[in-house]
């Protein structure tokens, strides 16, 4: 069983998010110790941007405060790298093709194994492109995740069957971003994938209270949570760490 797949054994998963490098990289390193010690099962990691088109306006300020600060892809490898010994959750990178084409991608795959990092999300990557990506992630035994919209429709099961770690489901159309309200079925979403597939299905996009959490860890195996987490970073700055331990704690106690 993958490191992904693993994190989904003991009931539903926690993935909270984090801009690596907002407000500096030694905070980042705080918050992944921390988050992993108070209930998260996979963190993602975001990787910097100056054009993230699937983010909302939080992420994307938060990226611009990150590239800012000086943060580089290669600093980031190295502070995962550094601190990977005390962080028990599973690690992914989220990122956008460009930065992975102009580091190289197979130099990229290779840095993500080496540091431990066991998958990566690429939000515009379409699942008819991803053969620019999938040789070398096979390559070095770093999972791609796919991700199914409320407009895949008929494309779910293709996309499912061909999935690897968790299928990252989005609830809303739209960039990430907390809302009030998701009207999307995300039930039959998951019951689409797990007609073909036992992928495990973690919803993302707008997720932000524990009662969204536990309501959407009904349907799928597990809850993603970005935004929310990335305004109490902004909110508190190097002083966030605490903060947002607590935050993870509660959303991840509200998913039992």
């Amino acid at each position: 069983m993958s490191k992904i797949k693993d994190a989904f054994k003991n009931g539903k998963a926690f993935i909270p998010f984090v801009t690596a490098g907002d407000p500096n990289l030694e905070t980042t390193e705080k918050l992944l110790i921390g988050m992993s010690e108070n209930g998260a099962d996979i963190i993602e990691i975001g990787i910097p941007f100056s054009d993230p088109i699937a983010e909302g306006v939080v992420i994307q300020e938060a990226d611009l405060r990150s590239l800012a600060a000086g943060t580089t892809t290669d600093k980031i490898f190295d502070m995962v790298k550094g601190i990977r010994p005390q962080v028990k959750a599973a690690l992914a990178v989220m990122t956008y093709m460009n930065p992975i084409f102009v580091y190289g991608t197979d130099a990229f795959m290779a840095k993500c194994a080496e540091c431990g990092i066991s998958a990566v999300i690429v939000p515009d990557v379409p699942f008819e492109e991803k053969a620019e990506l999938q040789p070398y992630c096979d390559k070095h035994g770093v999972e791609l995740v796919s991700l199914i919209a409320p407009t895949s429709h008929d494309r779910i099961k293709t996309i499912a069957k061909e999935s690897q770690g968790f299928v990252y489901c989005v609830s809303s159309m739209g960039v990430t971003g907390v809302r009030k309200e998701i009207t999307t079925n995300i039930g039959e979403m998951v019951d689409l994938v797990r007609s073909v597939c036992d992928t495990p299905c973690a919803v993302g996009f707008g997720i932000s209270t524990p009662e969204q959490a536990k309501h959407m860890s009904q349907y799928a195996d597990g809850v993603i949570v970005g935004s929310a987490i990335v305004k109490i970073v902004a909110k508190y700055g190097k002083d966030c760490v605490e903060p947002v331990c607590e935050y993870v704690k509660q959303m991840k106690e509200a998913m039992q």
